[in-house]
């Protein structure tokens, strides 16, 4: 599955001045790791997020989120955003930041 080379181009300005950031191919996509963890990513033209547990209801009342059901089964703390939802830099920054936000929780990974 080929991914949205806009999405991963915004993303990758979005992280550019960070050491700790990896971009993975995964998923037949992209996927952005903070510090060894998985905090983002692109499937097709849609963003995944990891949002976390804790966010994970408020996350999916946002216009134009959704359950990531990548397996078939719903992925409890992960949501898909669709283009509509991450049109403007601020919209993919707020949704990029939230991941931040719960990765930096997360126990260091050696």
């Amino acid at each position: 599955m080929a991914y949205d080379e806009g999405l991963a181009e915004r993303l990758r300005e979005y992280f550019q001045d960070r050491s700790d950031v990896e971009i993975k191919k995964m998923f037949g996509g992209l996927c952005f790791m903070v510090s060894n963890h998985m905090c983002c990513g692109i499937v097709g033209d849609t963003l995944m997020a990891r949002v976390g547990p804790d966010n994970y209801e408020k996350c999916l009342r946002k216009k134009h989120a959704k359950e990531m059901d990548f397996t078939g089964k719903a992925m409890r703390g992960m949501v898909y955003v669709s283009p509509k939802g991450i049109e403007s830099d601020t919209e993919l920054s707020d949704w990029v930041r939230t991941c931040e936000l719960f990765v930096k929780s997360l126990p260091p990974k050696k």
